[in-house]
């Protein structure tokens, strides 16, 4: 049986919702000001200070001399500011800002782990009714947008073994042919796989060599998704993933 669709909480206490989003920039990018922490969750400095000191008070930050925070004891083994991971999304963010700016939809770039692709960027758009952050989520490869478009690159002996050990592992046979299908196009659709009413169109990211590296993608309510749009909005995005590209190979 495949695992249930990601289904945000009725009541998300904002407070919390905040903390662990902090949480989750210092674990990808290592480093953070309050003026940043403000910015980024779009609250005033005396919230994001007072979050960020009970980070620390819970070792899952430190403060630095300078009045930078950093990753605590409880997640600095994961904070490494000059992993690939760090790297692949401080080239992205000014990209994806200006792919938000260009569609008026939130996009993100997710990278996969076994059976399952973390959201590593994030930027929401504008609009009132918008698809949130996804940043640091998790969710099984084959209810994403970026998961099915790193799968595409597997073998079939590969896919197998991805989902050898999994208790709810997708029909496989099914799982190929989609995949086969994201082959042929070029991009991935996703209307409702992982999240109720959101629809997100993606393309893969590319190394010099021509591997996929991650997944990158926009999301949107589906009230307004509009099938008219789809090969403008694939052309853009793999314009956006070309840059990305480029920027990671400088």
């Amino acid at each position: 049986m495949d695992n249930p669709l990601r289904t945000p909480p009725t009541y998300i206490v904002g407070s919390v919702d905040h903390a662990l989003r902090l949480a989750t920039m210092l674990q990808l990018e290592g480093r953070l000001t309050v003026a940043e922490a403000a910015e980024r969750l779009g609250v005033a400095r005396s919230t994001a200070h007072r979050l960020l000191q009970t980070l620390v008070y819970r070792d899952f930050a430190v403060q630095d001399a300078q009045r930078v925070y950093h990753a605590g004891p409880v997640i600095e083994l994961a904070a490494h500011s000059h992993s690939e991971t760090a790297r692949l999304r401080s080239v992205s963010l000014p990209h994806l800002e200006r792919l938000v700016a260009l569609v008026r939809e939130s996009a993100n770039v997710a990278i996969r782990t076994g059976g399952t692709v973390r959201f590593i960027a994030s930027v929401e758009s504008e609009q009132a009714l918008r698809v949130t952050s996804r940043e640091g989520m998790v969710f099984p490869a084959q209810r994403t947008t970026a998961g099915m478009l790193l799968l595409a690159e597997f073998s079939a002996d590969d896919l197998e073994s991805v989902y050898a050990d999994t208790e709810d592992a997708p029909d496989l046979g099914r799982l190929r042919a989609e995949l086969a299908r994201i082959r042929r196009s070029g991009f991935a659709l996703n209307q409702g796989r992982s999240e109720r009413g959101v629809v997100a169109v993606g393309v893969p990211i590319r190394d010099g060599a021509g591997a996929a590296v991650a997944g990158l993608s926009v999301s949107m309510p589906s009230v307004r998704y509009e099938r008219e749009r789809l090969p403008k909005l694939v052309a853009t995005l793999h314009r956006t993933a070309g840059g990305i590209e480029a920027d990671l190979a400088s």
